[in-house]
């Protein structure tokens, strides 16, 4: 019985120990290489970006293979693995559309920093894109046939139009004029610059008040009460949920009525990302239809087709009786009146 118990007890220190040193190994290497100084700049990489990453949770030995004595032995770390052995659905579309001759994986995704999308600002996403079209050629480009082609671009990302990716949300970034300076340019605030307005409390809480995970109709008015007095304002984008990398111009993309009359549909829900500490984005959701309300929702997003108010709707509805009353009475009295007349 005695050695029974000891086998066990050796086994459950093998297994643990096994845990441990598995466990270990990526430590080992985010020990070094997040260290600029210690692999040089190209080796180096973000380790908290890395950790939110699904490819965080295989380990840096499912990719790389290094010797028992790495570093000592002067050896580079080898790749051993290639995006089709996990993404090969993703590899056999992006392979066969106008990309898969131009550029590879890695030349649009650091591995490092793979997040979801809904863990990307629409602004990063189009960093991917920018590296290869610049953003004046693509602006000139789209602006041949495109109205306003400079507010499109900074409120779509490229997927959105350059894919078949579907089901798009309006996502809403807090944002400030650069150095908080009138009439210069809006900017993304980081996570350092909201933090000093909320006071140590969780970022969120700078429109979500009373923390409850959703962002009302009545947090949103107070928020607009004070953006005179802070300068901030709310920019929105309309984002997909997931990404398809079939990428090509998409035929329905060229008619306006794809976003701005299906736009109600989309805009029902919504949200506000604000960044995480790690340089990813933290989604919030609004109340549904609050990008919907011109007056009561979000002032500073207005879709042509899409946006709507029940106040403007009743005050117009009543400007049209109004103006119809005018004709229909007059001919109505013309016509009740016609025998005196003769």
């Amino acid at each position: 019985m005695k050695r029974l118990l000891l086998c066990y007890a050796a086994i459950l220190a093998c297994l643990l120990m096994g845990q441990n040193l598995w466990a270990m190994e990526t430590e080992d290497c985010l020990g070094c290489h997040t260290e600029v100084d210690e692999v040089g700049e190209s080796n180096a990489i973000d380790g908290a970006l890395f950790s939110g990453t699904a490819h965080a949770e295989e380990g840096c030995n499912a990719c790389h293979e290094v010797g028992e004595e790495h570093p000592d032995d002067g050896e580079e770390a080898q790749l051993v693995a290639t995006c089709a052995d996990c993404h090969d659905a993703i590899t056999e579309t992006y392979t066969a559309s106008v990309h898969g001759e131009n550029a590879s994986c890695a030349d649009c995704h650091n591995a490092h920093q793979a997040l979801a999308p809904v863990s990307l600002s629409g602004i990063q996403m189009n960093e991917s894109c920018q590296g290869c079209h610049g953003s004046t050629e693509v602006e000139e480009t789209h602006a041949r046939w495109l109205p306003q082609a400079d507010v499109h671009i900074r409120s779509v990302p490229c997927v959105s139009c350059h894919s078949s990716s579907e089901k798009f949300v309006i996502t809403l970034y807090v944002t400030q004029r650069q150095g908080n300076r009138a009439y210069a340019d809006y900017e993304l605030l980081n996570y350092d610059q909201l933090s000093q307005r909320v006071d140590g409390a969780a970022v969120t809480a700078l429109l979500d008040v009373d923390q409850s995970g959703e962002v009302s109709l009545e947090e949103l008015s107070e928020f607009y009460k004070d953006s005179e007095r802070s300068g901030l304002r709310l920019w929105a984008m309309m984002t997909p949920e997931t990404v398809d990398h079939d990428f090509k111009t998409m035929d329905n993309r060229w008619d306006c009525t794809y976003c701005h009359a299906a736009g109600p549909e989309a805009m029902q829900d919504s949200f506000v990302a604000f960044p995480a500490e790690d340089g990813s984005y933290q989604r919030l959701p609004m109340q549904k239809g609050a990008t919907l309300d011109a007056l009561f929702g979000t002032p500073d997003f207005y879709m042509v087709g899409s946006t709507r108010s029940k106040v403007l709707n009743i005050v117009g509805l009543l400007i049209l009786l109004g103006g119809l009353a005018m004709p229909i009475g007059h001919g109505t009295l013309r016509f009740l009146t016609r025998k005196n007349r003769k």
